[in-house]
């Protein structure tokens, strides 16, 4: 097949799955062509059956905001004309599924045979796409859709709550390629970060609100408290950082905590940790407690959204109510002072993320695109 994927080009989950189902998919011999307005953080190397196509915008006096919507939609008329897409795949709702809606509708019957899926994965849904700026137009773009995908099932109750969606939404859940995120021996690494031995817990985000990473620090500061000697590695940078450092200031302990800023190996981090942070606020998946249990890390999750259907309380880590940072610390003591535990926590998260595999669900898309053809034809 000739299959059109559009992304967000950032570290964000969208975009990370989108473009590794792009990979997955160009393995089993499908041609692929990416769209954004740059390149995928993921897409790190070059394939000739994959296309990065970058959607130009172009300046005007008049317009303040170039129509990012508008130029999409443009580049998806071109490729479903010249590359004879057989499916056109939108992550993230807001504007792809608008664009391809009006790609189709401007090439009319011609493109009445190339289905268009959107996957929803999360803030497109939970926060922009319920604000009233936005809502009837994601609303309509979604029941347009000729198929829609979730990557939870609480994702999926939360956008039937939220919006009038008369489509079927079939979960499809992200996925974790096993070859890359398992445990590595990186004692080097380990031993230049910690000389005394100390144990190192961890926290990845693109650093959001959203994210709570100055409850990340305050866990930490806990731990410390507790007595467990241990250092704090913070992966990837956002508007949140500056918090965060100041946080490490007024508590004084900067230096037993390293900012790491974007990481493009990030499991080579995740292979020297003892313990995965991630109190989020919303998180509709949980792509960065994955990645950590797939490197048989243990977690520490808020218990919100769909980070329940990852991280397994008391079997894979330990789930907590927001922003109850004496929950989290008291269980992150518990599992960095208890060996057995750990160690037994940690069998257990790589074989839940087992259940992730990238193929088993490249294969879930694989089927399902199949079938959503079959219903046009």
């Amino acid at each position: 097949m000739n299959i059109g994927i559009v992304c967000y080009p950032t570290f964000g989950g969208s975009g990370v799955v989108a473009t590794e189902l792009a990979k997955g998919l160009a393995n089993r011999g499908h041609n692929l062509h990416i769209l954004s307005y740059a390149r995928p953080a993921r897409l790190d190397s070059f394939r000739t059956d994959i296309t990065y196509h970058e959607v130009d915008l172009s300046t005007y006096p008049l317009f303040e905001y170039p129509p990012y919507d508008l130029a999409l939609a443009n580049m998806m008329v071109n490729l479903i004309q010249f590359e004879k897409l057989d499916i056109l795949h939108v992550h993230y709702a807001i504007p792809h599924a608008t664009s391809a809606y009006l790609a189709k509708q401007i090439l009319n019957s011609r493109a009445s045979k190339v289905p268009v899926i959107t996957t929803l994965h999360g803030t497109d849904i939970t926060l922009i796409g319920s604000d009233p700026t936005y809502k009837q137009v994601v609303d309509f773009s979604i029941n347009q859709s000729d198929g829609v995908t979730a990557v939870s099932e609480y994702l999926k109750e939360e956008t039937y709550r939220q919006f009038d969606i008369t489509k079927e939404i079939e979960v499809i859940p992200n996925f974790i390629d096993l070859d890359r995120f398992k445990k590595s021996k990186k004692e080097h690494f380990k031993k230049a970060i910690c000389p005394e031995g100390e144990k190192i817990v961890t926290h990845v985000s693109n650093f959001r609100e959203v994210k709570r990473v100055p409850d990340v620090i305050e866990v930490f500061h806990h731990i410390l408290e507790n007595g467990v000697k241990a250092k704090l590695l913070m992966v990837g940078d956002g508007p949140d950082r500056p918090k965060a450092e100041q946080k490490c200031r007024e508590l004084k302990m900067c230096n037993h905590v390293r900012f790491l800023g974007k990481q493009e190996q990030v499991e080579e981090v995740l292979s020297v940790s003892d313990l995965f942070l991630i109190p989020s606020g919303s998180e509709t998946f949980g792509l960065a407690a994955l990645e950590a249990m797939s490197c048989s890390v243990p977690v520490i999750s808020s218990n919100i959204g769909g980070l329940p259907e990852v991280n397994i309380h008391g079997e894979t880590g330990f789930l907590c109510e927001l922003a109850d940072v004496e929950c989290m610390a008291r269980h992150a003591t518990q599992i960095l002072t208890d060996e057995v535990l750990h160690s037994t926590m940690a069998a257990a998260s790589r074989k839940r993320a087992e259940l992730f595999e990238m193929d088993a669900i490249v294969t879930h898309y694989e089927n399902y695109y199949e079938k959503i053809r079959s219903r046009m034809k």
